[in-house]
């Protein structure tokens, strides 16, 4: 009997899929930059909990705050890294267009985001995150669609 090789996707725990993002060897330099690190992961909520760090020297604006666009870009890799978790991490999802309200002016340090996938169609996810600072408060909303693409698709 032979061994054949299956089409079908590994099946991943939350926990399996948590130590692939920490274990990483492969961050993209964007993430870096923000001081991305994974905190959850919840496949069946279709949600993740991240941390970015903040760094003065990396992410100010003049007035010695974090610059506005490294927080939307905070928000897309919190609803990006969702997607990728929601399609059981088979698939990337561009960010087709995205909306971001601003609460409160985000200081350096450590910034929690929450990303969601709010609905999976067939051709497009409906995002939806958070940033949150170290005292629990809102800094800024965003929702999003993205276009759901197989990673061997990808170019």
């Amino acid at each position: 009997m032979t061994d054949v090789a299956s089409d079908a996707p590994e099946t991943l725990t939350d926990d399996a899929i948590l130590q692939r993002f920490l274990r990483t060897k492969n961050q993209p330099t964007g993430s870096q930059t923000l001081g991305f690190r994974m905190v959850s992961v919840s496949q069946e909520k279709m949600e993740v909990e991240v941390a970015f760090e903040a760094k003065a020297d990396l992410v100010a604006n003049p007035m010695k705050q974090v610059q506005g666009g490294y927080l939307c870009a905070m928000l897309d890799e919190c609803m990006s890294v969702a997607c990728m978790v929601a399609s059981k991490m088979t698939a990337v999802a561009p960010t087709a267009e995205m909306k971001t309200s601003f609460f409160r002016p985000a200081k350096f340090g450590t910034i929690r985001g929450v990303g969601r996938v709010a609905r999976w169609g067939k051709t497009i996810a409906f995002t939806e995150g958070e940033l949150y600072d170290e005292d629990g408060r809102l800094l800024a909303k965003a929702t999003g669609t993205a276009v759901p693409t197989p990673f061997k698709n990808y170019k």
